[in-house]
Formats: structure tokens, sequence, C-alpha cells
């Protein structure tokens, strides 16, 4: 039996002190010293892991004074502090092994904005994308493009003077930063803005750390004007940290917030900002052209600067190889197609915008005129031109997507950032960049490469395997060799993610201006507690190095290898984050948007899984063999042991881990959203099997698990089970058990209205029975569970709709299909149950008749979870109703009469079958009706999630952050449909809004009505 993991591995006795202490002062946030939650912040998106020893999620700027008038105070002298926000970070800037200030959670406000001024006020947790989206209405927004947009904090963008697409034209964070609002070490809330000359007097005769730093960076640009001119970098992306060439404006004005913008939480916590933001364009094009190299690329970008563009984005053909097999592809493969049967080796995505459609075409049509008159010595194949905003942000979605398509390349070797934000001027790139490629292809390293040519800035990851000692050691000696070559091309090794651990070059890029940046340290700081190491280090203070720091690789090669494959669903994740999005319509992660709770995240659940692994491996322990073992033992053969264990409740890392996967509602959006396919819904039933060989299931699984079996023989008395569960004991009962809003069965019987269409139940004899014709106009529709017992009039309509274009529908025999089993880790009887589905599917498939399923969910299933089966075991193509009427178009009559309908789609849809939204949509047209697909997040209900007691609330609250608004606002035109069983039945209880499916809105328009 699985032995028990620990969980004592406590704060250390000064961070308890500390924790108590902010309590008593009135700390109104939250103070998460529990190991889980400091597992889950141990990360970012860098190679590095760092444990802190307590996390704090501030509720309001009171709450950061408190932290720094505390840990100012002599006996918490020793605690080291560092700021987080979006955790995106690829240096880790806001690692620490101290305490952990996280505004994300609670200091997201957006506290003002003026339309007139253009200007808005926000607190640092805002998300770039959620402050746009708010300045949308009124045609603003902040113009600092990031891959990381979604996810990425106002204060963490100003943390690293964030820049990325389009900054030629729009500049850096920096550059839009009026008034920064932070708490300095002595606890004082300061608000920075450009300061006349008598202003700055007047401070510098304050005699607190206002005044003090005032005083000395005033000193250092008056003293030291000479020298910051001869050595600061000339660039784009002038990133030094501290950035001494800006602290007087280009109006003569003493700007604070040039040193503290870029200064990576170093010198203050920032509290709030207010930012300057611009005009929405109102036109915009994007033109596409495609090379033979990407030699080719890079060196036709400084030929096509000349033509005024916004901004030049390139792309090797690594990562647009990567687009390819993700879902993202779907919506930009028109404007990349082959040349000669030829994919491109490179792109150049080069972008225009104007107020008016003049001002955008003009130079559209010099750039075609130019890419179509030139030779073919420039490299150049082909290209495309989208214009609009609909069309030009699908290609930027695929272009942001870059960072997390790289880090889903195939095997243990995976690129990585630690050399992949240089810059050099834009001249010189295709120079560079070639000595760059040389380097790495001299290692036989595997790369991708992307980035802004227009800045000079490429995103360079070689594919590194950090968890061989060998490979871990080309850190070192490939950053030595990327840090010659930059410096003799003029440039930076940070060109736009920041210093954080890199920090230890500063003294060589920056010479003889390192004691400066290292005397503002010591001025803001002078007890070096704020994020120590990075930027600047005091004088007897020391810069932390690249491979001095502990890293995701060294621990995960604790974990023997055959269970790191058996979990690797989990191990992958490089921290991107992607699954922190703030866009409640988007499907991931419904469980993170509504609790903000990162262990409740793709990247929480994954971190777990892996501490959880390497602790069992340090027991000796193997969690696949474990399972084995219980699959092939007696169900009852541990349970005294388990039921001792259950009621003893010993402390176990495992019940961490478990609260964590009982949040997750098995939606399957990370799998399919997130760019490394991080599937916690695979390796949570992996985990829940392991652990209740341990540990008790409740009832409640077990009824879950078998009901799909029960059906048959429940429904032959459903009017007494409806009639038990909707009364008071019945709902007492289950909700004893932890059920809730238990459905109930349809008063509809399918056995008596199949037969009364005289629709047969398909067997592999009746349909061998057909003609070669025959089998070709009939198709076998696959029951589930769901539909079947809950809403057989969907079924119906489905045979109906296949009848009414000319098809002859079979129905495949009932069996179960499996899936709460697996959702609930039952995975021995789920293998057991899948095979014996995929045998009857197999041999209804071997006639040549098609297979299609109703609910989606369920109907995908036979793709995603039965991926665990053997080869040999799998079942046969069953596609979604929808993919098979889009190759059936021709046969729908157009008899819709422009009707229109709107469609929320199943949230495994959007993640597993995107395309087959647009599947919908062809069909609908072809019957001349119009279809529009909402944009939409998870309902919330999730199978049996929302049936949980314990969850029930979650359940609502994630139905209100995305679908209770679209329900209010179309359910009652009788035009909103839903694909999702469990969608329907969501709405049912929170909206009492009965919804069709798109297969009954089809019906009556072939019908007319």
């Amino acid at each position: 039996m699985l032995p028990r993991v620990s969980d004592m591995r406590a704060p250390a006795p000064l961070h308890g002190e500390l924790a108590a202490e902010l309590r008593l002062r009135g700390f109104e946030g939250d103070l998460a010293p529990a190991f889980g939650d400091r597992i889950v912040s141990a990360t970012d998106n860098s190679i590095y892991q760092l444990l802190p020893q307590l996390v704090v999620f501030p509720r309001r700027v009171d709450d950061l004074v408190r932290i720094t008038r505390i840990v100012a105070e002599p006996r918490f002298k020793d605690i080291v502090f560092a700021p987080r926000g979006g955790g995106t970070g690829t240096n880790g800037q806001s690692l620490t092994e101290g305490l952990v200030v996280d505004v994300s959670r609670h200091m997201n406000g957006i506290l003002e904005i003026n339309p007139a001024e253009r200007w808005v006020r926000v607190q640092a947790g805002v998300v770039k994308d959620q402050l746009n989206a708010a300045l949308a209405e009124h045609g603003l927004f902040f113009p600092p493009e990031l891959s990381t947009s979604n996810r990425a904090t106002i204060g963490g963008m100003i943390s690293t003077d964030a820049s990325g697409q389009g900054s030629c034209l729009y500049g850096k964070t920096r550059d839009h930063v009026l008034e920064l609002t932070t708490v300095l070490l002595d606890g004082t809330v300061w608000t920075s803005r450009p300061l006349e000359d008598e202003e700055l007097r007047q401070i510098q005769q304050r005699t607190d750390l206002v005044g003090a730093v005032h005083r000395l960076v005033d000193a250092i640009q008056c003293e030291q004007a000479d020298l910051i001119a001869a050595h600061f970098p000339k660039l784009n992306r002038c990133l030094s940290g501290y950035d001494l060439a800006h602290i007087r404006d280009d109006r003569g004005r003493f700007n604070l917030n040039s040193i503290l913008c870029g200064s990576e939480g170093t010198l203050a916590l920032i509290a709030e900002a207010k930012l300057n933001v611009v005009p929405i364009p109102k036109h915009s094009a994007l033109v596409n052209v495609r090379y033979g190299s990407f030699d080719a690329a890079l060196r036709d970008a400084q030929e096509l600067i000349q033509f005024g563009a916004a901004s030049i984005e390139t792309v090797d053909s690594r990562v647009l190889g990567l687009a390819q097999d993700d879902v993202v592809w779907d919506s930009v493969r028109q404007y990349f197609p082959e040349d000669d049967g030829q994919r491109a080796m490179g792109v150049n995505l080069v972008e225009f915008v104007g107020d008016t459609e003049q001002e955008v075409e003009s130079p559209v049509h010099r750039i075609t005129e130019a890419l179509v008159s030139a030779d073919a010595s420039r490299g150049r194949r082909g290209f495309s031109v989208a214009r609009g905003e609909t069309e030009v942000n699908a290609i930027w979605n695929m272009r942001k997507k870059s960072v997390g398509l790289l880090g889903n390349m195939q095997g243990d070797k995976r690129p990585i950032p630690f050399v992949e934000d240089t810059t050099v001027p834009p001249e010189h790139l295709a120079n560079y960049i070639a000595e760059f490629r040389a380097l790495l292809d001299a290692r036989g390293l595997v790369y991708g490469m992307f980035g802004h040519v227009d800045a000079g800035v490429l995103h360079v990851r070689p594919a590194i395997d950090m968890k061989d000692p060998a490979q871990e050691r080309l850190i070192r000696e490939i950053t030595e060799e990327v840090v010659r070559i930059t410096r003799k091309y003029g440039g930076l090794l940070w060109g736009e993610h920041g210093k954080g651990v890199r920090s230890e070059f500063s003294p060589r890029f920056f010479g003889p201006l390192y004691p400066i940046l290292q005397s503002i340290k010591a001025a803001f700081d002078p007890r070096n507690q704020l994020n120590p190491g990075k930027i600047a280090a005091p004088e007897d203070g020391q810069l932390l190095t690249i491979d001095g720091l502990t890293t995701r690789g060294q621990l995960d090669r604790t974990i023997p290898t055959s269970v790191r494959a058996a979990y690797d669903e989990a191990l992958h994740c490089n921290g991107n984050g992607a699954c922190f999005s703030w866009d409640s319509d988007e499907a991931m992660c419904p469980s993170y948007k509504a609790t903000r709770d990162r262990r409740h995240s793709p990247k929480g659940r994954a971190s777990l899984i892996r501490e959880w692994l390497r602790q069992l491996a340090a027991l000796g322990v193997d969690p696949e063999s474990e399972a084995a073992v219980l699959r092939r033992g007696s169900a009852w053969r541990h349970f005294p042991a388990k039921l001792r264990n259950s009621l003893a409740r010993e402390p176990d890392f495992s019940h961490a881990v478990k609260e964590a996967m009982d949040g997750c509602l098995a939606c399957k959006s990370c799998s399919g959203q997130c760019p490394i396919k991080v599937d916690v819904p695979t390796f949570r039933a992996k985990f829940l099997e392991v652990y209740h060989g341990r540990y008790l299931r409740p009832l409640r699984d077990h009824l879950v698990g078998s009901l799909e079996s029960m059906l048959p023989a429940l429904g032959k008395m459903r009017w007494l089970y409806n009639l038990a569960i909707d009364s008071p004991p019945g709902r007492a009962a289950m909700r004893a058990i932890g059920l809730v809003h238990t459905p109930k069965f349809a008063q509809v019987s399918i056995g008596r209205e199949l037969a009364a269409r005289g629709i047969a139940v398909a067997t592999p004899e009746l349909l061998a029975a057909l003609t070669v014709e025959q089998r070709a106009r009939s198709v076998v529709l696959v029951q589930d569970a769901f539909t079947s017992w809950y809403e057989p009039r969907i079924v119906l309509a489905v045979l109906d709709l296949i009848q009414a274009i000319g098809f002859r529908p079979f129905i495949a025999p009932f069996r179960p299909n499996g899936k709460p089993l697996h959702v609930h880790g039952f995975l021995g009887a789920f293998a057991r149950a899948a095979s014996r589905n995929s045998g009857m599917l197999r041999d209804l498939a071997a006639s040549g008749v098609e297979l299609v399923g109703v609910d989606a969910s369920m109907t995908l299933t036979y793709r995603s979870e039965y991926g665990m089966l053997a080869d040999a075991d799998r079942p046969p193509p069953v596609f979604l109703l929808q993919e098979w009427l889009a190759r059936r178009c021709d046969a729908i009559p157009k008899t819709g009469a422009g009707a229109e309908y709107l469609l929320l789609p199943h949230c495994s849809e959007r993640s597993l079958a995107l395309p087959s939204l647009r599947n919908w949509q062809a069909a609908f047209a072809a019957a001349g009706a119009d279809l529009r697909i909402l944009p939409s997040g998870c309902c919330g209900m999730a199978g049996t999630y929302g049936h949980e007691a314990e969850h029930r609330a979650t359940s609502e609250q994630i139905y209100g952050m995305s679908w209770g608004p679209q329900v209010n606002k179309w359910a009652r035109s009788g035009r909103l449909l839903a694909t999702g069983y469990s969608c329907r039945s969501q709405v049912k209880i929170m909206d009492d809004q009965p919804l069709l499916h798109p297969a009954e809105a089809l019906l009556a328009c072939l019908r007319g009505r």
C-alpha cells in the first residue's frame, strides 16, 4: 500500500513569526504558509525553482505598508521578499526563498478611466487584457503588446519595463507610465511623476527615504551625464533595470519612474499606476511574406522597414510547423499556403495601422507592389494580406502562442528560456543571428526563433533536457558565448524579459556604470532585503548566477524515468501560465478563474503532482506499480487499512494534492488549450487511483462510477426512481452522499420511439447484409448515457435529421462509455469498459458504415481518454454530428429562410475539436440559416462537478462569469443553442431555460419551422 507522503515541510520559524505578526498588525489579505501553496509559487516561466517560506496576498496598499514596516524591524532583518504578479517571468525575477508578495489575487481593480484625457489608474494586479477590455468601450487601449497579455499584470509589466510587438511605434511600458504609487522600504507610500526643478528641490529637502533617493538620483544625472551617454546602450530596448539615460525626460523634467520601471521589484513595492492610453486604430492590415530560408526573412526585414510599418515580426519554420499541429492553425492556414508543395521556412508579418482606410491601404499597396515586382534573389516565395481586426488578430494570436508552441516540442529536450531575448541594432540582426545559430548548430541543438525584427530582438530557445547533468552544463557554456557575440554587435543579453538571475552579467555590460546601479540599490534598500541578487547588489552583496540556483530539471531528475513517462502530462509544464488567463470567455481554466487560487490551475496542479512524485521517489515507491497492483487485486482487500488511514487523517502531502485535484472540473480545456498540452484530467485520474489505494473513496464516487451500468435497469422503473429522488427524503439521501440536483429520467422511452420510427439496432450482421450503396447512405448513431436516458428527444431529433437529409440511421446498442469511471480514477474498471465498448464499435465499423455520436463530451472521449488503451483495443473513428453533417452539406435542403441562431458550445469542443464549430456553421449555412458562435467559457457543470454538493457554489460562480450573461441575453429569443448535455442541465437549473440542441434547430429549419 502507498506510504504516507511527508507534509511536514513547514515554513522556517522566523517566517512563521512574520505571519503571526502580520495578522496581529491587522493584515487584511491572505496568508499562505502551507507547503502546497508555496510549491505553486516556487516556479515561473524560467528553468529555476525556489521554494518560498511564505506567500502573502495583500488586499490593499495598507497591507503593503504593514509588510515593509514589519520586515524593517531588527528581528526580521534576515527576511528577504519579492513581489509577484502574473508569475510569467523567464528569468526568475519573482522567485525567492523568502517571502512572496503576490498582488494578483486581490489588488486587481481598475480604479479610474478618464477617456477625455486618455489616462487610466489601476492597481498593480490588473491584467493587461483585462484593462484593454475595459478601455475598448472608450475606443482606447494600453499598447505595449505581450504574448502573455491575458495573464501579465500591469505591476509585472512595469517591473520589467515590458515591451513587445509594436514597440517601435508605441514604445515600452515606461513610456506610458504617468504616475507610479509605490511603497518604499521604510513604509512610505509615494507617488512619483515627472517633476519640474522647483518641485524636485522641495522633495529633496525631506529627511526620509523619499528625500534621500531623489537627492541621489538627481546627483547621478548631473554628475555622471557624460559617462552615462558614453556607456548606456543606444537601443530600442535600452533595458538596464534602472534607466539612467532617461532620468530627465525630453522636456527636461526629473522622473524617478525611469529608475523604478524595469527595477524588477528590487527597489519598492508597486501598488498603483496612472497610465497613458491611446486610441485604438480603426483600420489594420497584415502583410504575411513567406521565405525559402529564415536567414532570408531576417535580411529582408531591413528592406521592409522602409515602408513605415507599425511592426515587423518574424517566425521561423519550426514555430510554424508546431503551429500547424495546434488548434490555432485552423484560423490562419489560408494565409500561409505552400509554395510549389513547400512550406515556408520563415515568414515576416508586416503590420500597418491607421485611423482611415487610406492610411493603411496606401502603404499596403506600396509594399505589395514591391513584393510582386522584386526578383527572387531575396528568397521571397509569396505573400498574403489579412485585413480587419478579426483576421489580423487571428494571426497575431498564432504569433503570441509561439512561446508555448515551442514548449510543446516532443521529447525530453524542450526549448527553454535563458538566452532568448537578446537585442542588437536591427541592421546587425541577420549577421548576429547567423553567428548565434552557428554556435547552436555546432552543438547539434534544435531550436526555434521568433521575434521583433524591427527592434532587433529575436527570441531563441534551444531545446535542452535539464534533467541531464551533461546538458545542464550547456546553460553556462552557451550563455557565455552569447554574451560575447551580443557585446560584439553592440547589443544586450536582456532585450525584453528582464535580467533576473542573469544579473551576474550586469558588470560586463555596464562597466563603469555598474557602481552607479549599486548606489541606487543601496539607497532604496539599505538592508538588501527586496529581491536581492538581481539587477545590482550592494558592495557587500552578491549577484545571483545562472548556474547557482536550483532548477526544475535537477528536481525532476530524482523521479525515475518510467514514472516521468507515465506522468508526462504534468512533467512537461514549463510554467508559461497560459492557464492564468483573465478572460472568462476562454474555457481554460474555470476553477482558477473562480477561485483566483493558483493551486486550482493546470500549472498549480502540475506543480503539486511533480512534488508528490519526487517525494514518492525518495521513498522508493513507483506509483505506476502501485496502480497495477490495485487493478489486479480485490477492491476489498485493503479496506481495513484504508479505513484506519481515513479515520486517522495523519499529515500527508497527498491530501494537499487531492484537494487541488478535487477542484478540477475535468473539462479537458487544458489538454487542448494549454500550449504544452498539460492534461490535468488524465494525471488527476492516475493520482486518484493511487490515492484511493491508501484512503477510502466516498460512496458517491462508487455510485457515479457505476451509473452508466445501472441505467438500463433503473430505466425500466423510471417513474419510481424519479419519484424517489424528487421526494424530500430522496433529496436528503442524495445530499447525504454529496449529490445535489440529481437529474431525473425522461418520461419518453427511447426504445418505444425507435420501434415506432422503424429504426433498427445495429448489429454487424445487419450492416454486413446491406449493399455497398446502402452502406454509403447509412450511419450508426452511437448512444451515450446522458442523452439516451435523460434527453432522448435529442437522440430522436438527430435520427430524424439524418433521415431528413436522405440517410438511413441505425442505432448502436447501448454500452457504457466509461467516462465517469475515468473522471473519478477507476482506471481499471474504465479500461475494461472501454475495451468492451471499443470491441463493439470496431465490429460495427467493419461494415464500412460510419459511426456518429450525439453528446460532444462523450463522443470526444473516444479520441481522448480511450488513448490509454493499447492500439489494438482502440475504437474506430466516431464522428461528432457536425463533422459528419459538414461532409454531407450537399444533401441538406436549403429551407432555413434566413433563420438566425446562436451557439454556446461545450468546452470540450472548443478545446479538442475547435474546427468542428465551423462544421456546425457550414451545416446551418447549407440549410439557409445563420449560426453565430458566442464567446463563452465553461458552464460550471462539467459532468458531475456541478452535482457535487461541496462544489455547487463554485459551479454557480463559474456559470455566472460567462454563460449566465449570455443566457440572460439570448435564451428567451428561442434561438440560443447548446451542444452539451451538462450545459443544458446547468442552464435549466440556474435560469429555468430549456435550450435546444443544434440538431433540433437544424431539423426545425428543414421542416420549415
